[in-house]
């Protein structure tokens, strides 16, 4: 069984279920506070939260997450314009196949705080808390890098950090081999790493070089079998600029039957 319910201060406004794939059309404004429960029997799920952003392929480890609207302080300067802002939204769960090669990392859902539902990016530093500098934006699958600041240049910003590092969390075990990175390109503004190190939740690690190149970089990582992945040790070039910034990272494999 599928379920999409929405929710305001605990009553239903909404809601749709279905043995197969369930879709559910809201026609209302959305209010700060407002939360949409997506509940599955599957734990691959393919998921869309609104029609103006991508489904996405999310593991629920407990059978259901809760979307929470970022309709809060600055929020809404990471998503498309009119995002979770029209009169009538469109909404949809799935179950997914999953096991096909693919970007793990993508998650154009993924949020700040607590979640149960994964791929999840988090970091130990965001650029004064902003939302357009946060962990999440670098797997929404965008790779628009020649800006910083608002919607569709979002980015992990760093806050001038030289101790910062970013955790993408499968919420399961994955089978991976290759990284794709891609690093904020707004030059003269941004500055670049030259140098970063993977960590993986195996134990091993991984040093690769990095250039001051918009587009993707690359990175061949072997098969390994892991839980999550960390950037770490990032290493700034000698350019005056205080920001260097992440992108997106895409991570390629395939779920473990």
């Amino acid at each position: 069984m599928n379920r999409i319910a929405i929710y305001r201060d605990s009553i239903c406004l909404a809601q749709q279920a279905s043995r197969e794939e369930v879709c559910l059309v809201f026609d209302g404004l959305y209010r700060e506070g407002d939360a949409i429960v997506f509940e599955s029997d599957e734990r691959l799920t393919r998921v869309r939260v609104d029609q103006s952003l991508e489904s996405a392929s999310l593991y629920l480890p407990t059978g259901a997450c809760t979307f929470r609207l970022p309709l809060a302080g600055d929020n809404l300067a990471a998503y498309p314009p009119m995002a979770f802002q029209a009169q009538r939204h469109l909404l949809s769960l799935a179950a997914d196949t999953g096991c096909t090669y693919r970007n793990l990392a993508l998650n154009p859902l993924d949020q700040r705080g607590s979640v149960t539902a994964y791929p999840h990016a988090t970091a130990n530093v965001e650029t004064r808390d902003e939302s357009v500098f946060c962990a999440r934006n670098v797997i929404d699958g965008l790779v628009c890098a020649a800006g910083h600041g608002v919607w569709p240049y979002q980015s992990w910003g760093i806050g001038a950090r030289t101790d910062a590092c970013l955790t993408l969390d499968f919420g399961r075990e994955v089978e991976i081999d290759t990284m794709d990175v891609y690093l904020r390109a707004d030059f003269p503004h941004d500055a670049y790493w030259t140098q970063g190190t993977v960590v993986f939740s195996d134990g091993s690690e991984q040093t690769f070089p990095l250039r001051g190149v918009e587009g993707r970089q690359r990175i061949a990582i072997g098969t390994r079998r892991v839980r999550w992945l960390q950037l770490d040790r990032l290493m700034k070039c000698d350019m005056p600029s205080a920001f260097p910034a992440l992108r997106q990272l895409m991570v390629y494999g395939r779920d473990i039957a």
